[in-house]
């Protein structure tokens, strides 16, 4: 008993200096699960008979260029544990628990959470048509010519354009959001229209994210910065959190700086995301623990019980209002990731069950760290998901690998390439980022680095990945 406590006494005079471990429960067994967690890094996917693939969380960093790390986790309905890993950049600060990242695509859940704090104000209704709030511009109708409604943007089920962002480089002239929404110069992205029928399929869209972040704006009167900060930041006590951007200077010195996937950082810093609710949060992993907590609760200092299980429950293709919904009750998870230029992210936490986690990183190459790690937390804590998946693998026919040789383009979202290489077929899903490619059968391909699977069809195929679903063609 005396070493735990003199174990505890050491832990809490580290938090106090400033360590970058500051453990909630600052028992021994921390430091030892912690150390754990390190050590066992693992592949999404594992083939059957093959002995199981660990890493070390600082290996994996070098070898996937990635400068800077943080992590926190979620037991028992509270904060267990923070820790930084890494730096902000070449010669930069190390990373701590208060480094700000981008949060990317995870700013679409606390966007929902903001515009359903409205639904529960009056200020907006979850069916009807979005039009009748918008004022400053209006959704055009698609062929359907059905209207669109706030549940159908929240949830990527309004038929909207655009599924993601670029951003601007520091350099860049950055546009209006009106202008991000009509496609005009200097937008470099199309105008958001609505090119299916609301509500009969799911099509990934931050282009819906920006149409509701302007309808918060126009019903509200407010600037969505300062709306989020008052209805949601502010209110859950992410005190480290913010929809400014650029980031102003004096947090700019707290943030850690973008990388590519070869970990060179990107020139002028991070870009700037004028489409705030759908990229445009900057946060650290501490505080999406607590926007975590407040929907693991039921209620919260902003939405009720009511409204956290309509935010949770799924519309379509296990997406509920900003949140990708994993298994089913009393089991069942909530999430997001987030990709922007040099940021990959993943909150991942359970609805019933008071265990969860959040990775942030700052490198392009990040999504495949992050991920990996989150599966060392779940085989540390023993969680129901998030565990190593084991498959069948065969080998192609030579004729066979080199028929599926070739560039596929996903519309919307840029191109990919598989090849053979050095006797093996391989996929480079990001520009130069190859890595194996394994068969189950001729028409059923998958990687070891994240649950995907590329069903070949003829000249093309579909792409599925969690709540992604999407058709690819081969280019010529």
């Amino acid at each position: 008993m005396k070493a735990r406590y003199r174990s505890a006494v050491r832990a809490l005079a580290a938090c106090a200096l400033g360590s970058s471990a500051c453990m909630g429960s600052a028992w021994a067994q921390d430091a030892n699960e912690i150390a754990r967690i390190e050590r066992g890094l693992r592949p999404a996917v594992g083939i059957q008979g093959a002995k199981p693939d660990t890493r070390t969380l600082e290996a994996e960093m070098r070898r996937l260029n990635v400068p800077g790390v943080s992590i926190a986790v979620i037991r028992n309905g509270k904060l267990a544990w923070a820790k930084g890993y890494g730096t902000t950049g070449a010669n930069g600060a190390p990373v701590t628990p208060q480094t700000l990242f981008q949060a990317a695509s995870i700013s679409k859940p606390v966007a929902a959470m903001g515009a359903l704090r409205m639904v529960e104000a009056g200020q907006l209704e979850l069916d009807a048509d979005i039009n009748s709030v918008l004022s400053s511009w209006k959704l055009p109708p698609g062929p359907a010519r059905r209207p669109a409604t706030l549940r159908q943007l929240l949830s990527h089920t309004a038929g909207t354009t655009i599924s993601g962002f670029p951003g601007y480089a520091a350099s860049a002239q950055v546009p209006t959001l009106l202008q991000v929404l009509d496609g005009k110069a200097p937008a470099n992205t199309g105008p958001v229209r609505i090119e299916g029928a609301p509500g009969d399929a799911w099509s990934y869209s931050g282009g819906g994210y920006t149409v509701v972040q302007q309808t918060m704006i126009d019903r509200s009167g407010r600037p969505f910065d300062a709306l989020m900060q008052e209805t949601v930041l502010g209110p859950l006590g992410m005190n480290d959190s913010t929809f400014a951007q650029p980031l102003p200077g004096a947090l700019l010195a707290r943030a850690a700086l973008p990388h590519d996937g070869q970990g060179k950082r990107y020139a002028g810093g991070p870009y700037t995301y004028p489409e705030l609710a759908a990229a445009g949060l900057w946060t650290t992993p501490s505080d999406l623990v607590k926007f975590a907590l407040a929907i693991q609760g039921g209620g919260s200092p902003v939405l009720s019980m009511t409204s956290t299980q309509t935010m949770l429950r799924p519309v379509m293709n296990n997406y509920a209002l900003g949140l990708n919904i994993d298994g089913r009750a009393p089991r069942h998870a909530f999430g997001h990731g987030g990709s922007n230029m040099g940021y990959q992210n993943t909150l991942y936490a359970f609805v019933q069950k008071g265990d969860g986690v959040v990775v942030m990183t700052n490198g392009d190459a990040g999504a495949e760290l992050a991920q990996s790690l989150v599966r060392a937390v779940a085989a540390e804590y023993r969680w129901p998901t998030q565990q190593t998946k084991l498959r069948k693998a065969i080998t192609l026919p030579a004729a066979t690998r080199a028929k599926l040789a070739g560039r596929y383009e996903i519309k919307g979202l840029g191109t990919f390439e598989i090849a053979e290489r050095g006797g093996k077929l391989m996929v480079a899903l990001r520009e130069n980022q190859w890595e194996p490619l394994y068969a189950e059968s001729a028409r059923l391909l998958f990687v070891l680095s994240r649950e995907l699977e590329l069903r070949m069809d003829g000249a093309g195929g579909r792409l599925l990945s969690g709540s992604f679903d999407v058709a690819f063609k081969r280019l010529p």
